[in-house]
């Protein structure tokens, strides 16, 4: 069975919605022209999303050449190459854009790929709907059932999803100029709900998220603090790597964080989430994220290894206590760890013994 879409009118649309979507889709237009707006992506092409506050446009690959610009967060530039580049810091990777360097640990790789709206949702075990994944470098938001509940929406006008997020899609709307908006939910969180662009979401498969090697024998996760890597291991053999970015040890005082750090030793899953809301620490210092995809809970602490799309300083330690990893990578571990998760389940916790070992080694 399928759900029908319904309509609405422009005025009804907006009365739902925290603010209108018509304004925010437009935010920015008025910015300095140094960075790519929503008009100008390309489909299928590939491009950064600055991720932090600021970041500066030097010469070359190197905070010692000189400074030619900057770019603020949000802003879409070309990701023309990766590479290696000089600097004192831990991460050596650099970007090159239309116009000099920047620095890739704060940059998202994000493509722009615009999808076919639906015209009706699927009937699973969970109800009317489906997952779905942001597949554009931003999407604005607004809140269906207001007023806004979670922090990260009430700290923040001009709420937006970001590449690689992940949400439940539970209804369809059309609005007085034949937009298609879906109204995408949280499971897990502080039970906001939105109204976002259709065209922003790709929905996700049951074939996508098949197990990986399900006979396989001994499966075990293996995560170095020192060398910042992740090893999927079946029977000792390494059948998948890659890099992460565990526990910050030092704050911006050079002090060491003890209740940043990931806990050593082999912990076994818990509990796995297609997508989580995470959240956590106090005003300040806290942190406060949806549409987490692929979540890992391996400790008693909460930790979990997770889809990261704030950052993109794998191989450098700078979360707070979890295991950070790029979105394909944490898809593979996944689909690949145990215990499975079915696509209509979404979330399961896992009964003693647990799941797949999670060792944190040194």
């Amino acid at each position: 069975m399928f759900a029908h879409r319904k309509d609405l009118s422009r005025r009804d649309f907006l009365k739902t919605s925290l603010l209108g979507l018509g304004s925010i889709w437009i935010a920015g237009q008025d910015a300095p022209i140094n960075h790519l707006l929503e008009d100008q992506w390309e489909v299928g092409q590939f491009y950064g999303r600055v991720c932090d506050g600021k970041v500066n446009v030097y010469q070359r690959p190197s905070i010692d050449s000189p400074i030619l610009g900057a770019r603020y967060e949000d802003n879409i530039i070309p990701w023309l190459r990766e590479v290696v580049g000089e600097t004192g810091t831990l991460s050596r990777r650099w970007v090159e854009i239309n116009d000099g360097y920047v620095y890739a640990p704060r940059i998202q790789p994000v493509r722009y790929q615009p999808n076919e709206p639906l015209s009706a949702l699927p009937e699973t075990a969970l109800g009317i709907g489906m997952w779905a994944e942001v597949t554009v470098p931003y999407v604005p938001i607004a809140v269906s059932n207001p007023p806004a509940r979670a922090p990260w929406l009430r700290e923040n006008p001009f709420p937006r999803f970001y590449y690689s997020q992940i949400f439940w899609i539970n209804d369809i709307a059309v609005d007085a100029e034949g937009r298609t908006f879906y109204r995408a939910v949280q499971k897990w969180g502080y039970g906001d709900d939105f109204w976002v662009r259709a065209e922003a979401f790709r929905p996700m498969t049951t074939e996508e998220l098949s197990p990986i090697h399900p006979d396989a024998g001994n499966k075990r996760i293996r995560v170095s603090i020192s060398y910042q890597t992740l090893s999927c291991l079946e029977d000792n053999r390494e059948v998948y790597f890659c890099r992460v970015s565990t526990g910050q040890r030092f704050d911006a005082f050079g002090d060491e964080v003890d209740d940043y750090a990931t806990p050593l030793g082999p912990n076994r899953t818990w509990r796995k989430l297609i997508s989580h809301h995470m959240s956590g620490g106090v005003t300040g210092a806290g942190w406060d994220l949806p549409g987490i995809g692929y979540t890992i809970l391996f400790s008693g602490g909460g930790q979990a290894i997770h889809s990261t799309f704030w950052h993109n300083d794998f191989g450098t330690p700078r979360s707070r206590g979890c295991i950070n990893v790029a979105p394909d990578d944490a898809k593979w571990i996944f689909r690949w760890s145990e215990p499975y998760i079915p696509y209509d389940v979404g979330d399961l916790t896992v009964s003693m013994p647990g799941g797949t070992v999670v060792e944190v080694v040194p």
